[in-house]
């Protein structure tokens, strides 16, 4: 049934270190109903009792429970393998995620990766912390290959931006016959041909259980001794082990992971020792535009949900 007037509360929680506050302002400057901020855990119970709408970026359980009117959750992460899924289908509520809204601002990341192994940049940087005015090497990211693992809007817009560069992107995708913006577009069961010629493989994949491990001491040996790995996806895409044991026989040229597991990556870990990994704490899906962009998907459903229309980006 339509909704005539939804309510929509913002749950207490931030991300990437904004103020939540923010978000309930860009939600406010684009809807013409009561959009309320919950700022404690009470707060939280007692406004979802009433709600329709309900957005955050995670909503466990017992709130369910407490959320009587509820009919959309709007997601503010584009994963939601952390959301009680079939609880909300259980009780006929929508949920939907925020897929599309990190795609510039983590294809930017990416290419930031990228240059900074092909140009040797952070060679570069620990030579002038010494002082030290001494030539190295560089690489050329021109006419390279770029495998992308995952073609959604993350790994689309990576491969949009790799275009300008004079590169052969080659992308993996579940079902390659929905294509993409790659030059090639191949299945999974050609994971290792991709792999073995780029000279960057980019992971911008979901976490399911297909992908799970899925660079592992078999990928490893099929990447190029050169070839570097950069992963924005998630840290258990990865098997850490066959990871750190790669880079320790060279046969890997090195790593970009802003996505880690475990995750934080503790402060003993051995991937903080290689001169060739850049770490980065799970911050590629940072951008000032976050809230703006997530605000402008949540308000399109929110009328969506009043109309009776499908909604963008549902999950269940």
């Amino acid at each position: 049934m339509p909704t005539d007037d939804p309510t929509v509360i913002v749950l207490r929680e931030g991300v990437h270190g904004m103020p939540v506050e923010r978000y309930a302002a860009a939600l406010r400057e684009r809807l013409d109903r009561e959009v309320r901020l919950a700022r404690t855990p009470s707060d939280e119970r007692d406004l979802v009792a009433d709600a329709t709408v309900v957005t955050g970026p995670r909503m466990d359980e017992t709130l369910l429970a407490a959320a009587d009117s509820l009919e959309l959750f709007a997601g503010a992460y584009a994963g939601h393998s952390h959301l009680p899924l079939e609880t909300f289908e259980e009780r006929g509520v929508a949920v939907t995620n925020a897929s599309g809204v990190h795609a510039p601002n983590v294809a930017e990341h990416v290419l930031g990766a990228i240059l900074t192994f092909s140009r040797n940049f952070h060679v570069g940087r620990e030579r002038a912390n010494r002082g030290e005015w001494r030539s190295y090497q560089t690489g050329e990211l021109q006419g390279s290959t770029v495998a992308v693992v995952g073609l959604g809007a993350i790994g689309s817009a990576v491969v949009d931006r790799l275009d300008a560069f004079g590169v052969r992107t080659v992308g993996v995708r579940g079902d390659p016959s929905r294509g993409g913006p790659a030059d090639e577009v191949v299945g999974p069961d050609r994971f290792h041909e991709a792999i073995a010629e780029a000279a960057y493989v980019v992971l911008a994949c979901p976490l399911t259980e297909a992908t799970r491990g899925l660079v592992d001491r078999e990928a490893f040996r099929t990447m190029r001794d050169d070839g570097v790995l950069v992963n924005v996806a998630r840290g258990q895409v990865v098997d850490t082990d066959a990871l750190v044991a790669a880079l320790r026989r060279n046969a890997v040229g090195g790593a970009a992971l802003d996505v880690t597991d475990p995750e934080p990556l503790p402060p003993d870990h051995p991937l903080w020792g290689f001169r060739n990994v850049l770490v980065t704490p799970h911050n590629a899906g940072s951008t000032p535009q976050y809230y703006d962009r997530l605000a402008d998907l949540v308000a399109e459903n929110v009328g969506r949900l009043a109309r009776g229309e499908a909604l963008t980006n549902r999950v269940v």
